[in-house]
């Protein structure tokens, strides 16, 4: 039985299968759901409780969501407050906590798979590859919600790693611009994966300098993420470079030796 608090739960990218275990349970159990229904499966909140009041949220300011989530835990029920993704990346959850805890109303956040590993896996990509890049960023073009100073693009492109870019459909032609001004060459691997996971999913391989055009033939303006660097190159399938040391027969670690070569 769940306690009488908020649960903030990741629904994951959009496939109802990957939610995580205990935030299905959450969602079976809890006596009110409150989904963001622009985002989340409507297959996946079909699994709710048949007791639970379901409510959908985006039409829904943050004061009218966090009264209403204070009003079922101060009745003696539990709230699962059911988010895309992982809730911990964009998931504009902040505010709501901070709402809750002057309230003194318990919550708890419950991960869920974000839409870069979504993007990663309906790509069959790796995007840290040994001798390449043992780094992602996770960040995003600023717009309305404008960048901190330290965190322009161009700044955060010089390091050269596997780039992640959430909530950027509309500004390819920033990221392609930045990127270049950056030192990038022209024909980095660039992939865009649209609404991931989903039954319309699409998929987009292409280099840096097409990226614009190839958004463009496929009407991608949301609900996309791009992922920019090597590691998204598909010819690393097919060459014995940039291989983990980790299942080497030489290499060794606590709990197997390694075999000399002969």
């Amino acid at each position: 039985m769940l306690d009488n608090k908020v649960y903030i739960v990741g629904a994951g990218p959009g496939d109802p299968e990957l939610i995580t275990v205990k935030g299905l349970r959450i969602l079976q159990e809890a006596d009110v759901v409150i989904y963001t229904d622009s985002l989340v499966s409507e297959e996946l909140i079909a699994q709710a409780g048949k007791h639970a009041m379901i409510v959908k949220s985006a039409g829904m300011d943050l004061v009218q969501i966090v009264d209403l989530m204070v009003t079922h835990v101060q009745a003696g029920q539990s709230v699962a407050r059911v988010h895309t993704g992982d809730p911990a990346v964009y998931g504009a959850i902040l505010e709501q906590m901070a709402l809750l805890q002057q309230l003194g109303i318990g919550y708890e956040m419950i991960p869920g798979v974000s839409s870069v590993f979504a993007a990663a896996a309906a790509l069959g990509a790796e995007l840290t590859v040994p001798d390449l890049t043992q780094t992602v960023i996770l960040t995003r073009v600023g717009g309305r919600t404008p960048m901190p100073p330290r965190e322009d693009l161009r700044s955060l492109a010089e390091h050269h790693c596997t780039m992640a870019f959430y909530l950027s459909a509309t500004l390819a032609k920033t990221i392609v611009d930045e990127l270049l001004l950056a030192g990038w060459d022209k024909e980095t691997p660039v992939a865009v994966v649209q609404k991931a996971t989903w039954p319309e999913q699409k998929i987009i391989r292409t280099s840096l300098t097409g990226l614009i055009r190839s958004m463009g033939d496929q009407h991608i303006s949301s609900h996309a993420m791009i992922l920019a660097g090597w590691a998204l190159d598909p010819q690393l399938l097919h060459t014995t470079e940039h291989r983990s040391k980790l299942y080497d027969k030489t290499f060794t670690h606590r709990y197997r030796k390694g075999v000399a070569d002969v």
